[in-house]
């Protein structure tokens, strides 16, 4: 699939931005259509299924959240990026926890969000043929051996430790919240301090500098984001 082919529907009810997304998105090479409203997004969606969703939360007849909980409900299967004014953290994880591919702030810049729209469109391809070795800089982790190399040195890892890489890996480029990652690793809700614990102990084998990392970044009081595969 081209950029050209790929159609996005932005959901925002302010014109200014509509106009934006879609002077900066076109010149992309994405199609785009728009949708002021939440029935006039439902309307799109039933007219002409997208392949992503530009999401505003602040919408005048139905927040953005309820929108996004119907569609996942529904289980509608598109990458789904919330494009909001919101900066709060509470915010931020309630729409990512509902099922929000991912979380962009106005203002922005139109580098980051495109390049966040290829990340969620680049995972959806990889759910549906998953590689079976991730490679990003100098690490690459083999899923199926289960096989952790940095600069081609193998790194032991303990079992939770693997488990917190594994599940970053199968969702690359995307944030993850740490309630997300505490439900995979440990099967319920448990105390965040044993997921920084963790991270910061899986920091110290594959990042070249742990206190600055360029693998597994922190997205504060939201979660964490692996650096997608080259």
């Amino acid at each position: 699939m081209t950029t050209s082919d790929i159609k996005v529907l932005v959901v925002d009810d302010e014109p200014a931005i509509r106009r934006l997304l879609r002077v900066g998105l076109s010149t992309e090479g994405y199609a785009i259509r728009e949708a002021a409203t939440a029935r006039e997004a439902v309307e799109r969606l039933a007219e002409d299924l997208p392949d992503l969703v530009i999401l505003d939360l602040g919408l005048p007849d139905l927040s953005g959240q309820d929108l996004l909980r119907k569609w996942r409900a529904e289980a509608l299967n598109l990458p789904i990026v919330i494009l909001s004014s919101r900066t709060d953290e509470a915010g931020i994880v309630e729409a990512l926890e509902t099922g929000a591919d991912d979380y962009v702030t106005k203002p922005f810049g139109m580098k980051e969000l495109a390049a966040r729209l290829r990340v969620a469109l680049r995972h959806k391809l990889q759910q549906q043929g998953e590689k079976p070795i991730f490679q990003t800089g100098e690490l690459s982790v083999d899923l199926v051996k289960r096989i952790v190399r940095l600069a081609g040195e193998e790194v032991k890892l303990s079992p939770k430790e693997y488990d917190i890489l594994r599940i970053l890996v199968q969702h690359a480029g995307k944030v993850l919240t740490h309630q997300y990652l505490m439900k995979q690793v440990w099967g319920a809700s448990a105390d965040v301090q044993y997921l920084r614990v963790y991270v910061r102990q899986l920091r110290q084998k594959i990042e070249r500098i742990p206190d600055q990392p360029q693998y597994i970044t922190t997205e504060t009081g939201v979660g964490y984001r692996l650096r997608e595969a080259e």
